[in-house]
C-alpha cells in the first residue's frame, strides 16, 4: 500500500525535534543576537512567556497558558498553534529577574535597554504596567530604554501587546497569507525573533557603521552615541578607540564626533573563497575614562559592474569578473515557519549550499535574524537581500501572467499603475520607504550582502528609480537589482530576468550586468517528507532520475549558453520545499537532497568557470 501523505503537524526537522524534547526550553536561542556590536554582559529573554488572545486593545485579566518565545503563535514549536488574526491582539508577559551584574550597574546609573529582533507587525511594550514604547514593522529589530519604567531593583515585568493585519492591509508581508496555497505560505504574527536586554552606561555606543574604500585601501568608521540623560557640550571631551583583536593594525584613537578612515596597507580581501574578517574592539572614552566597549568586525571587499575582456558588462568582485551562482532562499521551516528552530538549523542551510558549489543566496522577501548574516559573513556566502514586499493583494493577472508574456515579447511595463501594482495607499508607500532606509543601513555592516532588491515581480512596486537612487545614496557598497523579474525601469546595476515558462530572451546592456535572478523551480514530491497533498511548481518530475535529467538539460541547453552570452548571476528556485511549493533542492524537513550532490557541484563549477576563464 502507498504511504499516507504526511500531514503538516507531523513534519518536523531534526532540529525542531531537539527543541521539542529539550529538558530546558528556556535555554533555546541563547546566542548573542547582534554580532556586529557585541557587549560582554547581556540577558536573554527567550523561553516561556505567559500569553492570551484578546479582542480589546488592553491587558487581559487572565492568561491562557505559556508560549515559547521566539516562535510565533501559529507554529508548533511555540506550543500554541493559533493564528493571530486581524482584529485580535496577542498579549505576552513575563517576569524578569535581573542578573547580579545588571543590578549592580543599575545602581551605578546605567541604563537598561530592551531589544526585540522582530515582532510582526505592530506592538506596544509595557514595563511594570506602564507603556514604554510602540513599534510598527514586522521584520526589523528595535529597542527601548526602559530604565525609567522599572519599579524594583531586582527585576521587572515585561508585557507586549501585538497585532498583525497580515495580508489584509498594505504593510510589509512577504509571502505570508491567511489562506496559504501555491507560492504563498502560512502567516506568522507576534514575536518571532529573540528578545534580550543589556545594561549600558549613561553615555553609550548606539551604533557602529563600516564603509569600505577598497581601491584606497581604507576602512571608514562612524560611531553613533546615545546619551539619554543629556551631556550636551561634552562631545569634544569624548573619543573613540579602535583596536584590532588580532593585532593586524594596532590601535587608533579619534574624536567621537569624527568619521574616521583607517588605512589598511596590504589588507586581506574578503571573498567566498577566503572570507577574512577583521575583528575589532570599539571603545568610547570621556576625558580619557572608558565609558563603553563593544566588539565588532568588518571586511574589505568591493562589488561593482565593469567590462570584461570580451567586452561584456559583468559583475566584478574585488576588481575581477566573478560569476555568482545562487539559489533562492525563503527561510521557512515546517515546525516554526519564519523562525529557524535552532542556530544549527540556520547554519545547515548556508553550509550545505556552499558545499554544493553555490556562492550566493538570494534571501527572498524576508529578513533573517542578524546572526544569519553574520554566518554568511564568516563562512563566505554572498547575499542578495530582497526588501520585504507589501501593498494590497497582488493583481495576479497583471503582475504574473501578463508580465511574463510581455517580458517574453520584450515589452517594458510601467511602474506608474499603482492600483495594478497594489500600491494605492500613500501611507503604505511612506512606510515602505522608511523601512527600506532602515534595512539598507542595517545591511551596511555585512560584507556578504552585495546586492539589494527593492522590488520583486512588481509586488507593491512604485517609484522604482527613486528607490534605486535612495539605496545607492545610503550604501555605496552594494549593487541594486531594482526590479527582479519584470517591471524594469532601466536603472540600477542589473537587468534582472526570470525564466520559468517561455524561451529565455536577453540582450547585453550598455551599463548594466545581466542576471538570471530566478529560474528552474522543478518540483518533485518525496513521500514522507511533504506536508501537503497539493503540489505546486513550474514543472513536475515524478522521480529523482527525471528531475536530474530535466535539471541537466536546463543548465546545459539554456543557462550555460546564457552565461557565455552575458549572464553574470544565476539563482535557482529554490533551496527547500515550502508547504505546497515542492520545487526545492531539499525537502521541507531538509532530510532529502533530491538530486545527486556531485551532479549539482559539477554544474555549479562549470557555471563559475565560464566567467573565470574570461580573466
Amino acid at each position: 500500500m502507498p504511504k499516507k501523505k504526511a500531514d503538516a503537524v507531523n513534519l518536523t526537522t531534526k532540529w525542531g525535534a531537539l527543541v521539542k524534547n529539550a529538558p530546558d526550553k528556556n535555554r533555546i536561542w541563547n546566542e548573542y543576537p547582534r554580532p556586529t556590536m557585541q557587549r560582554e554582559h547581556w540577558q536573554c529573554l527567550n523561553g516561556f512567556w505567559r500569553y492570551a488572545f484578546v479582542q480589546e486593545k488592553k491587558r487581559p485579566t487572565a492568561t491562557e497558558g505559556e508560549i515559547l518565545v521566539p516562535f510565533a503563535p501559529e507554529t508548533r514549536l511555540s506550543g500554541v498553534e493559533r493564528k493571530l488574526l486581524p482584529g485580535w491582539y496577542l498579549w505576552y508577559e513575563r517576569d524578569v529577574v535581573f542578573t547580579a551584574i545588571a543590578r549592580l550597574r543599575l545602581k551605578k546609573g546605567y541604563r537598561m535597554l530592551l531589544h526585540f529582533g522582530a515582532v510582526d507587525e505592530r506592538c506596544e511594550v509595557y514595563v511594570d504596567g506602564a507603556l514604554a514604547g510602540t513599534h510598527r514593522g514586522g521584520y526589523l529589530p528595535f529597542c527601548f530604554d526602559i530604565t525609567d519604567f522599572i519599579k524594583r531593583e531586582d527585576g521587572c515585568e515585561i508585557g507586549v501587546l501585538a497585532e498583525d493585519a497580515s495580508d489584509t492591509s498594505y504593510h510589509s508581508v512577504g509571502k505570508q497569507t491567511l489562506k496559504p496555497g501555491g507560492m504563498y505560505y502560512s502567516a506568522t504574527g507576534g514575536i518571532w525573533q529573540s528578545v534580550w536586554m543589556e545594561a549600558v552606561p549613561p553615555v553609550y555606543i548606539a551604533g557602529v557603521s563600516w564603509e569600505t574604500f577598497y581601491d584606497e585601501g581604507e576602512m571608514g568608521l562612524q560611531v553613533n552615541m546615545a546619551s539619554p540623560l543629556g551631556g550636551e557640550g561634552k562631545e569634544n571631551a569624548r573619543s573613540i578607540e579602535i583596536s584590532f583583536l588580532s593585532g593586524e593594525y594596532g590601535t587608533y584613537r579619534f574624536s567621537a564626533n569624527e568619521n574616521i578612515r583607517i588605512p589598511l596597507p596590504g589588507f586581506r580581501p574578503w571573498s567566498p573563497e577566503e572570507p577574512y574578517l577583521y575583528r575589532v574592539s570599539v571603545a568610547l572614552y570621556e576625558q580619557n575614562e572608558e565609558r563603553d566597549r563593544v566588539e565588532s568586525y568588518f571586511a574589505m571587499r568591493k562589488i561593482h559592474v565593469d567590462i570584461d575582456k570580451q567586452g561584456i558588462q559583468r559583475l566584478f568582485l574585488n576588481n575581477r569578473p566573478y560569476m555568482q551562482v545562487g539559489v533562492l532562499d525563503q527561510g521557512y521551516w515546517p515546525e516554526s515557519l519564519y523562525t529557524p528552530p535552532t542556530e544549527e538549523a540556520m547554519l545547515y542551510d548556508i553550509e550545505t549550499m556552499k558545499e554544493l558549489g553555490f556562492n550566493m543566496l538570494r534571501k527572498h522577501v524576508k529578513v533573517e535574524p542578524e546572526r544569519w548574516y553574520y554566518h554568511c559573513d564568516r563562512l563566505g556566502m554572498l547575499v542578495w537581500q530582497d526588501m520585504v514586499s507589501g501593498g494590497r493583494k497582488p493583481k495576479r493577472f497583471y503582475v504574473t501572467y501578463l508580465a511574463t508574456l510581455f517580458q517574453g515579447l520584450g515589452i517594458r511595463l510601467s511602474d506608474k499603475h499603482r492600483f495594478l501594482l497594489s500600491r494605492q495607499d500613500k501611507a503604505g508607500r511612506e512606510e515602505y520607504e522608511e523601512e527600506l532606509r532602515e534595512l539598507v543601513c542595517r545591511m551596511k555592516n555585512h560584507p556578504s550582502v552585495c546586492c539589494i532588491v527593492p522590488f520583486n515581480e512588481g509586488w507593491g512596486q512604485f517609484d522604482t528609480n527613486r528607490m534605486t537612487a535612495l539605496i545607492q545614496e545610503l550604501h555605496s557598497g552594494v549593487l541594486v537589482d531594482q526590479a527582479s523579474g519584470w517591471f524594469d525601469m532601466g536603472g540600477g546595476d542589473i537587468k534582472s530576468l526570470h525564466h520559468y515558462f517561455l524561451k529565455l530572451r536577453y540582450k547585453q546592456e550598455a551599463n548594466r550586468a545581466l542576471a538570471l535572478s530566478e529560474f528552474g523551480g522543478y518540483a518533485q514530491r518525496v513521500e514522507g517528507h511533504t506536508c501537503h497533498n497539493k503540489l505546486y511548481g513550474y514543472r513536475t518530475c515524478e522521480t529523482k532520475q527525471e528531475l536530474e535529467q530535466a535539471y541537466e538539460e536546463l543548465i546545459s541547453a539554456t543557462v550555460l549558453p546564457a552565461v557565455e552570452g552575458g549572464i553574470s548571476a544565476t539563482v535557482y528556485t529554490q533551496l527547500s520545499d515550502v508547504e505546497e511549493e515542492m520545487n526545492g533542492l531539499f525537502t521541507y524537513d531538509r532530510e532529502v537532497l533530491k538530486m545527486d550532490e556531485e551532479l549539482l557541484r559539477k554544474w555549479n563549477l562549470k557555471l563559475r568557470n565560464l566567467v573565470d576563464k574570461a580573466q
